[in-house]
């Protein structure tokens, strides 16, 4: 079985997590299945919308850490950067239902997304630098454009969780909807927007990120290489150790 989902509902393409047993951790395989699923879309006459959820406890713990060790992604084209390639690049509009945990790229992408609706106990955290890495997905760009440097810098440098009114009182979801309705709601969106002109939405897509566009991509580019570089450092070995350890980490004789 995949673990990765997709069902077409009318013109509305649905990519589903479903990795439960693992929180929906995220696999290199996974990445490939995502990035291919809206590459797919893309060149899809009859997909106008995406929507991408996880199950009603978990949305994504984000990077799975055994996985991600036994092949990091050292690559430029690594299955997690065509993923981000794939959405920052995705032409039509882009719904999000997030429930439960958003951990890592599970919150940096919805940066990507149009609309994102959340549950009332989502948590929501990029905790990048406390694995000795760096953010990703141009949320270094993207974050304090939306947050503000200060709060932008708060979520990234402390890589404390946050809930769902932050996460609304920041701008990074439209709206946070009851558990049992949440799937419903941001389907009923992409149906609306499916129903729109889809040339229409396109352009309006387009022209909403044109004055940015260029700033993401380099921003991605940096981000890439130094993430790729900080997987090979004393720091992220010490994160890492310690994860599988079970153990605090003791970054205090690195400098």
């Amino acid at each position: 079985m995949s673990n990765i989902l997709k069902a077409l509902d009318g013109a509305v393409l649905r990519i589903q997590f479903a990795r439960a047993e693992k929180k929906n951790a995220i696999t290199a395989a996974m990445y490939q299945a995502l990035a291919d699923a809206l590459r797919e879309a893309e060149r899809d006459d009859n997909v106008r919308v995406a929507v991408v959820h996880g199950a009603p406890d978990v949305y994504t713990a984000g990077n799975d850490l055994q996985d991600f060790l036994a092949s990091p992604p050292r690559a430029a084209d690594a299955p997690v950067f065509q993923f981000l390639s794939a959405i920052r690049d995705f032409p039509k509009p882009l719904v999000a239902a997030v429930s439960g945990l958003a951990v890592g790229i599970g919150t940096t992408m919805l940066l990507h997304c149009d609309l994102v609706y959340c549950a009332p106990g989502t948590r929501f955290s990029m905790p990048f630098v406390n694995l000795g890495l760096c953010p990703e997905a141009g949320s270094s760009f993207l974050l304090p454009r939306l947050a503000g440097y200060q709060r932008a810098a708060e979520l990234l440098m402390l890589g404390e969780p946050f809930v769902a009114e932050t996460a609304m009182e920041i701008g990074l979801v439209n709206a946070i909807v009851a558990s049992d309705l949440l799937l419903g709601v941001a389907m009923a969106a992409a149906q609306k927007l499916a129903a729109k002109p889809a040339a229409s939405l396109r352009e309006t897509k387009m022209l909403l990120k044109k004055g940015i566009d260029e700033a993401v991509r380099a921003a991605m580019q940096a981000e890439s290489e130094v993430f790729r570089a900080r997987l090979r450092s004393p720091e992220a070995r010490e994160a890492f150790a310690a994860f599988i350890e079970k153990r605090a980490p003791d970054f205090s004789r690195f400098h």
